[in-house]
């Protein structure tokens, strides 16, 4: 056992009045939110990496953070999950979610790495049985080692996609054992730094035939979950193959997969893209796609992907309503793809960090029920759209230019412009938070 985090109560509601800073205030998960529990509709999770496998480094500086399990051992790895089950057990988090070089040791050779995984699959395993914490999803480092610094599916070493493809099915066989409901693939450097010696249309088959072969050996093994894309622009690379919803959607209706993989939408990812998080949640809706999101924030005074824990309950209200358009969550989740800030060195913090980012979730998302139980919203949106449900706009759908050119002569057609009201509607969206 683990006694990083000793003295640090469990975290439990207390509700809003409560002045204690390890409690909830919103987050009640045993409140029936639209008929359901409320840990069951934000299937909150744990991002393995940033929590426990980060040390505080960034471009200018190297780690601030010291952690007993830091090193490169098994018993470091151990170690690091015995931490972490025991912040999951202060948390209360119904999941949590890795990449496989979070949480085992590097090897010299890919059959050390596999050795290594399967033993910590074991380890959670036993872990994942004591404390009744479930996987959201398992994936693939595949960008971190400097074999992966031409990219991994998309690599021009046929070498490089061999050791990334016996990797992510190692990846997949930990995931399946574990009871994950989701695998993600992340692209990581799935892109190019220049075109001067980029062969795209090469790498982009080589890309698609990647995920068919992963989506094919799921299914192989009696992998029932989802299998997720992660859409994420530029950074690390200048041009990523998977920039945003619209881009990966076209990618799976190029190799038949749109209906066999969906996206695991990140708010910072649909920033950097040029997005809002909601608009990405509401594409991949509407495109059939939607499967999990990472909630996190940037800094918008930054250009990159801070990683930030969530902190405005207007943005996460938003982003819950298009989730709640979309049916809710099935196999996805809330997972908190954040980190600290390089200076929050304390034990507490990374409990206080996720603790608050689900208080501001459940804020969030109560939030966007009342907005969705009211129907004002979806009433307003309804009548701007009314004129299409006329059998003569259906028709002219189904028309030609020629009779509609014809009609517009023959009624002396001449529309006046409506309001849009998007004034009026903020206003409204405001008095729900």
């Amino acid at each position: 056992m683990s006694d990083f985090f000793k003295d640090i109560p469990e975290i439990r509601f207390a509700g809003p009045d409560s002045d204690s800073e390890f409690a909830y205030r919103h987050y009640d998960p045993d409140e029936t939110v639209l008929g359901k529990r409320l840990e069951d509709q934000l299937r909150f999770a744990v991002a393995y990496w940033h929590s426990f496998a980060w040390e505080g480094g960034d471009p200018f500086g190297g780690a601030t953070f010291e952690r007993p399990w830091f090193g490169n051992g098994m018993a470091q790895a151990k170690l690091k999950a015995d931490t972490a089950f025991e912040m999951f057990r202060i948390l209360g988090q119904p999941y949590f979610c890795f990449h496989d070089a979070d949480v085992r040791p590097e090897g010299e050779s890919f059959a050390e790495n596999t050795r290594a995984l399967r033993e910590i699959t074991d380890h959670f395993q036993k872990k994942m049985e004591e404390t009744g914490t479930r996987l959201l999803w398992g994936t693939a480092n595949l960008f971190s080692h400097r074999r992966y610094m031409a990219g991994a599916a998309t690599n021009p070493d046929p070498d490089v996609y061999a050791f990334a493809a016996a990797t992510v099915k190692s990846c997949i066989d930990a995931t399946h054992q574990l009871g994950g409901e989701n695998y993600v693939l992340w692209g990581g450097r799935e892109g190019y730094e220049t075109l001067l010696n980029t062969d795209m249309g090469r790498e982009r088959q080589q890309a698609g035939r990647f995920l068919c072969q992963a989506v094919e050996y799921a299914r192989k093994i009696g992998f029932e979950g989802t299998i997720l894309i992660e859409p994420k622009p530029q950074e690390p690379t200048k041009h990523q193959y998977d920039y945003d919803v619209a881009t990966v959607y076209g990618f799976l209706k190029d190799f038949g997969l749109e209906r066999e993989v969906k996206v695991n939408i990140e708010q910072g990812h649909a920033i950097l893209a040029g997005h809002s998080f909601e608009h990405e949640i509401a594409l991949a809706r509407e495109l059939g796609i939607f499967g999990s999101i990472d909630m996190n924030r940037n800094d918008y005074q930054s250009g990159w992907d801070t990683d930030q824990f969530p902190s405005s309950v207007p943005e996460v209200a938003l982003a819950y309503y298009e989730i709640l358009k979309a049916g809710g969550f099935t196999t996805g989740g809330t997972n908190f793809d954040a980190k600290l800030r390089r200076q929050s060195l304390d034990p507490e913090d990374l409990i206080l960090a996720h603790a608050g980012a689900m208080d501001v979730c459940a804020a969030g998302f109560k939030a966007a029920a009342r907005m969705w139980e009211d129907g004002r919203l979806e009433a307003a949106r309804e009548a701007r759209y009314a004129g299409w449900d006329t059998p003569q706009a259906k028709a002219m759908l189904d028309g030609d230019l020629e009779a509609i050119a014809a009609r517009v002569e023959a009624e002396g057609i001449a529309p006046a412009p409506r309001s849009g009201r998007q004034e009026r509607l903020e206003n409204l969206v405001n008095r729900y938070l």
